[in-house]
């Protein structure tokens, strides 16, 4: 690079007094020069281009997936995908970019207690019977120990800091409200009982979920470790204040706010760890599998 085209053959700028130099009522002050690094600059040039990019390639590919098979044949697209396949890959190409910019700094807004919402209940089902409740425990597995982990409710609470947290859960359905939940952070239990080396995913399980009809439909989510590890994510016990109600996921449910409500999986039965992503009851049928807002 030249010193003309980096610059070095500029003299600096005069240091003036703002206003120093104007006249009149509404004195204009000197542009305000402000420095970015070269690595800054390039990190959010990346950042943008990946996001812009990616929007607009699945834009462009799920429009074009509409089109009529004799429009993209007349247009020389004899082999253009058929729609869902195409869907489906442009939906997963949407995570993997989504799971690429996601920072585990990043915190989702917080809210008073005057600002809660009312919860709707939003099992997929039939709301369990509490009767599972008394005989509750979580297990855990793919524990670096090798062994696995069984805890009662009564345990979790003993051992682990209660934490309160007012966000806003957001429902695919277009629907959302502000929570006050508590529980122990996710990460504080991957402290205590930490994965094999080798996990990536917390595969999580709630044996007690029903289908509409009453019979059970064991419910399932799949979440990787960086975004159990986030500190707004918790294992609530309480909801404004008292333990969980069977409605809002009696005794553990998960609260993971930089997610949509699907992933906040409620009655907690397993965790299991493990290195490979493991499936995913929505994603099996056809939402996205990353699920982030």
């Amino acid at each position: 690079m030249s010193p003309e085209e980096n610059g070095a053959h500029l003299k600096p700028a005069k240091k003036s007094t703002p206003g120093a130099e104007s006249h009149g009522l509404f004195p204009e002050r000197r542009p305000e020069i402000i420095e970015v690094t070269p690595q800054v600059a390039r990190r959010l040039t990346r950042r943008d281009f990946l996001t812009f990019g990616a929007g607009a390639i699945v834009a462009l590919g799920v429009a074009a997936s509409q089109v009529p098979s004799t429009t993209l044949q007349r247009l020389g697209l004899k082999f253009w995908p058929r729609n869902q396949w195409f869907l489906n890959k442009a939906q997963r190409f949407d995570d993997d970019v989504a799971e690429l910019v996601y920072s585990p700094n990043r915190l989702v807004p917080t809210y008073r207690k005057s600002q809660v919402t009312p919860l709707k209940n939003n099992y997929n089902g039939a709301t369990p019977d509490p009767g599972y409740i008394p005989g509750w425990h979580l297990t855990l597995d793919g524990l670096s120990s090798g062994l696995a982990a069984s805890l009662d409710i009564r345990t979790l609470l003993e051992r682990f800091q209660v934490h309160d947290q007012i966000t806003r859960l957001v429902c695919v359905e277009g629907w959302s409200a502000i929570s006050w939940w508590s529980g122990l952070k996710f990460e504080e239990l991957l402290q205590a009982y930490p994965p094999a080396s080798e996990a990536k995913w917390a595969f999580i399980e709630s044996s007690v979920n029903l289908d509409p009809n009453g019979n059970p439909d064991p419910y399932y989510v799949s979440i990787d470790l960086a975004t159990a590890r986030h500190q707004q994510t918790l294992l609530a016990t309480h909801y404004n204040g008292k333990p969980l109600s069977v409605e809002h996921g009696a005794p553990l449910r998960l609260i993971a706010p930089m997610k949509l409500g699907l992933k906040n999986i409620k009655a907690i039965t397993r965790i299991t760890y493990t290195k490979a992503e493991p499936k995913d009851y929505w994603a099996e049928r056809g939402y996205s599998r990353y699920d982030g807002i």
